[in-house]
């Protein structure tokens, strides 16, 4: 269209110029598009809140599963944006989905309606195979809203007592950084400091169907819902054993508890399967879904749930200026189409084996340094035995993983993550796992031997919550 081929020469001049409007602000010293990498990390450590703590590598260009910094150093990307970019950085199909809706509408809020998101909508609930769907923007906020969903519902269908609702999750747990979902969390990092945590939250061990059967035995009556990950992603890409999720869905339709799967990051084919849960034929009551969602673009979340279950929110009830927004909702349906045209929950199932296939002819020939290779489809994690890293940890393999052209991030101390997109080609997923064979071969030994000593080694910091050390006892 040339339409759209005139939004793209405005962006690509713009791009070019490096025009900044700037209103009541000085724009001297502003960083240009040519500002080096160590400059730029520079500015956001003087300038950003220190809430992250990145790899050292600057993004400038993407394509693919490959990235480039400002110097024109290419990286191959092994993160994929905790799996928002499951189809690939800035895939053309969605990059055009983004800008022929960017000329004719943006933002409506669900004020009034539109013509995108009944049509996403639509597409979703048939895709997946619910009545309804509640859209948002970030994972977070999909969060937020199937525990809400599942307290309106318990109060109104349960008759559960006032304040008396209870949301059930699981040790080692990540759904955000909300405060209804740092309650349920195990991470010191994420609790310490935002207390008082909210009331109605109750544990169980992740994988552990003894623990949930006893605990919906003596509170059931009280709990409106569960909600897990098919697979633990922060925690390491924990794998639950065969045939848990068969037993929570019969556990919960046994107690009238709903059952809550955060799809965030393991669904939308991340794992091999369109939905983790559909790798034992389970359905849940309610489905969270974000991050690839947006195919990398912008933030898109959705929870998907039934009439009975959906109608209990009323207007005025819960909502999103942004949520459903016409942009949004065609970037969606962009993504979602992409997965199905190009096979991606295939493509990573197969890819997922090959990785793993040579991750473990490494932990082979490092067997005092790796203790597990685990994970389904293109959802995989490294776990890494600390005391043959010490004094180095994960972080630093990632650093090493970096210099030799590979991005990859750890989870915890131990715990390597390697999850990219599912675009990714056969020969890109081998130079990734030789460079992390070259790091525990080559580069690890020197670490070993040349970072300094802790004075003291830190002792296991224990959950303030399980009274456990979850991730440092390797």
């Amino acid at each position: 269209m040339a339409t759209t081929r005139s939004l793209q020469l405005v962006f690509n001049r713009i791009k070019s110029r490096g025009t900044v409007r700037c209103f009541g602000t000085a724009t001297e010293g502003i960083a240009s598009p040519a500002a080096s990498s160590r400059h730029l990390i520079d500015l956001e450590h003087d300038y950003s809140a220190h809430n992250y703590h990145p790899v050292p590598v600057v993004f400038s260009h993407g394509k693919g599963s490959a990235i480039w910094d400002p110097e024109g150093k290419k990286y191959l990307d092994f993160l994929a944006a905790y799996s928002a970019v499951n189809q690939g950085h800035c895939h053309p199909k969605i990059m055009n989905a983004l800008m022929e809706q960017a000329q004719n509408l943006t933002l409506s809020s669900r004020a009034f309606y539109n013509d995108k998101f009944p049509v996403f909508a639509e597409y979703l609930t048939k895709m997946f195979g619910y009545d309804m769907v509640l859209p948002m923007n970030t994972g977070a906020e999909g969060v937020e809203t199937a525990i809400k969903l599942a307290r309106k519902w318990g109060y109104e269908k349960k008759r559960i007592p006032k304040d008396q609702g209870i949301i059930v999750s699981c040790c080692g747990c990540f759904h955000g950084r909300t405060m209804a979902a740092i309650s349920m969390s195990c991470d010191n990092d994420a609790t310490s400091g935002f207390w008082p945590l909210l009331p109605g939250q109750l544990k169980v061990d992740f994988g552990d169907e003894a623990s949930l059967k006893k605990l919906f035995e003596e509170k059931g009556e009280y709990i409106a819902g569960f909600l897990f990950e098919p697979i633990q992603g922060e925690a390491g890409v924990i794998i639950p054993p065969d045939g848990y999720l068969k037993s929570v869905r019969e556990l919960c339709s046994n107690h009238n508890v709903l059952m809550i799967a955060d799809e965030i990051q393991s669904g939308l084919a991340r794992s091999g399967r369109m939905l983790a849960c559909d790798w034992e034929g389970v359905r849940p009551d309610v489905v969270i879904l974000g991050k690839a969602l947006g195919g990398g673009v912008m933030p898109v979340s959705a929870v998907l749930a039934d009439k009975d279950v959906m109608l209990c929110i009323q207007p005025g009830e819960h909502g999103s200026t942004f949520g459903g927004n016409p942009l949004a909702s065609a970037v969606a349906i962009a993504s979602l189409q992409v997965i199905q045209d190009e096979k991606l929950a295939q493509r990573s199932a197969e890819m997922g084996e090959e990785l793993r296939g040579l991750l473990r002819k490494s932990q082979q020939q490092f067997p005092d340094v790796v203790m597990e290779v685990r994970g389904k489809g293109l959802f995989n994690a490294v776990e890494l035995i600390s005391k043959s890293l010490y004094p180095a940890n994960a972080y630093d393999l990632c650093i090493k993983l970096k210099e030799r052209g590979i991005l990859a991030k750890p989870t915890h101390n131990a715990t390597i993550r390697l999850t990219p997109p599912l675009s990714i080609s056969l020969d890109e997923i081998r130079e990734g796992a030789k460079a992390f064979h070259d790091v525990l071969e080559c580069d690890l030994p020197k670490l070993v031997k040349e970072k300094p000593m802790e004075t003291t080694p830190k002792a296991p910091e224990l959950c303030h919550r399980c009274g456990r050390d979850l991730y440092g006892s390797s």
